[in-house]
């Protein structure tokens, strides 16, 4: 279980740092859309339906900072969020993947896009990989894992919708899940389990964002 990743202080600091200002920035369709390079970023990856939007809300203890949809794919750009004032970092939420009713130009277009960015983003210190814990790590996750592995960006596994399923079936899917990262030279060995609804894991994942940020 993920109650006690971290130490206490850097968990007390990190829910100070996210009681504090964040605000949306923008969105980027393209890559000379983006901020520029004067923070550090942890971005946001996960299937177009894992709860992505729902978990950076109560991350950030905010109902809408991300916009949560019930037509999956449809957010088709980096969204960059500030964190702090004056600025700390930003947090990055990339397109959904996954979905099978996209076009074909869409989902290169979403390829392009994410590959792009993790090659040129110099200030990117972390990606957070989604992973419905109903489910386990997919076909599309590893493809985005690849993508990780292959870019050299330091990445960590974290489990949503923990409350959806019995605590001896989010075991195995966490053990499974963690001995698979643990084989994938990008990818963090310690996983984290979360639930937006309840607040699970929520404490260790801000304290996972700023120990990333350095």
């Amino acid at each position: 279980m993920s109650d006690h990743l971290f130490d206490p202080d850097l968990v007390e600091s990190a829910r100070k740092t996210f009681a504090g200002p964040i605000a949306f920035l923008k969105s980027a369709p393209a890559l000379q859309h983006l901020p520029p390079m004067n923070v550090p970023e942890v971005a946001f990856a996960g299937r177009s339906n894992v709860g992505k939007s729902s978990l950076i809300n109560a991350l950030t203890n905010r109902n809408a900072l991300a916009r949560t949809s019930n037509t999956p794919g449809r957010t088709q750009e980096l969204n960059f969020f500030d964190v702090g004032e004056p600025l700390k970092f930003r947090l990055v939420d990339m397109p959904g993947y996954g979905f099978a009713e996209a076009p074909k130009d869409l989902v290169k277009k979403w390829r392009f896009l994410v590959n792009d960015y993790l090659r040129g983003r110099t200030v990117l210190k972390r990606a957070l990989v989604l992973i419905d814990s109903r489910h386990g790590i997919k076909p599309v996750d590893r493809e985005i894992m690849d993508m990780l592995d292959a870019t050299a960006v330091s990445y960590r596994v974290v489990l949503t919708k923990a409350d959806k399923i019995k605590a001896t079936a989010l075991a195995d899917v966490a053990t499974r899940t963690a001995e698979e990262a643990r084989k994938r030279p990008a990818a963090h060995p310690d996983i984290i389990e979360t639930s937006s609804e309840k607040g699970m894991g929520l404490p260790d994942l801000r304290a996972a964002v700023v120990e990333a940020i350095g």
